[in-house]
């Protein structure tokens, strides 16, 4: 009863951590950067500006669907980032950038998370089936469920492991938002407040994971 209490609430303040981050969004996609540069401008500064020239900024589809890609070594942009000249667009754009230094730098949590996308890429496609098998069949193979759970619990890990990687690059971005010029004294609280919603997302995801595992875990135990 208490595990779904928090699973309930859990769920209840993503919607709101969603909601608000859509509001935030939408709120500061209408305020014009002070120099007018576009999001694709502000991310080519920022790899410039820490001496990153073999990572190509690029548009993509969909709302929010921002990221770094290193393999193929991209920025991809969303189209509401890409050409917009607004703090929001600035932020995210900066927030992805800031992925790209953290490979440039060899920073360790990140180095961390791309050692565990093999391994969690592997646990993602089977760990609900696996779960749901061991659920099922609880009486005749019980070891079945734990091996679910030991998969959820490496997915769980990333979730965590995934938390420093996205608020360091957060704060790189509002580092050098405020050093290079992109924002002022107006648009700055602009942009960490953006940030800091989208921050609140991880969050959420990671205790999202943690609930639901310690939810298996009591199941097997009850067993």
């Amino acid at each position: 009863m208490n595990i779904w209490f928090i699973i309930i609430a859990i769920f209840v303040v993503s919607l709101i951590v969603q909601n608000t981050l859509q509001s935030r969004f939408n709120k500061y996609s209408k305020v014009g950067l002070p120099n007018g540069m576009s999001g694709a401008e502000v991310a080519q500064k920022m790899l410039r500006d820490h001496g990153i020239y073999d990572v190509k900024v690029v548009p993509t589809r969909g709302m929010l669907t921002d990221h770094f890609n290193p393999q193929t070594k991209t920025v991809a942009l969303s189209e509401s980032v890409y050409a917009s000249r607004s703090i929001a667009a600035a932020a995210v754009a900066a927030h992805e950038c800031g992925h790209a230094v953290q490979y440039a730098t060899g920073y360790a949590p990140v180095r961390m998370r791309s050692a565990l996308v093999p391994a969690v890429s592997f646990a993602s496609n089977i760990v609900q089936w696996v779960l749901l098998a061991g659920v099922i069949f609880i009486n005749v193979f019980p070891g079945l469920i734990w091996l679910g759970i030991g998969l959820f619990a490496l997915t769980t890990l990333f979730s965590f492991v995934t938390l420093p990687v996205e608020i360091n690059a957060s704060s790189r971005a509002i580092s050098w938002l405020s050093a290079s010029g992109i924002t002022d004294s107006r648009t700055q609280p602009m942009a960490i407040d953006a940030l800091k919603w989208a921050a609140y997302t991880y969050v959420v995801a990671a205790l999202s994971s943690l609930a639901t595992l310690i939810y298996y875990i009591g199941i097997a135990r009850r067993d």
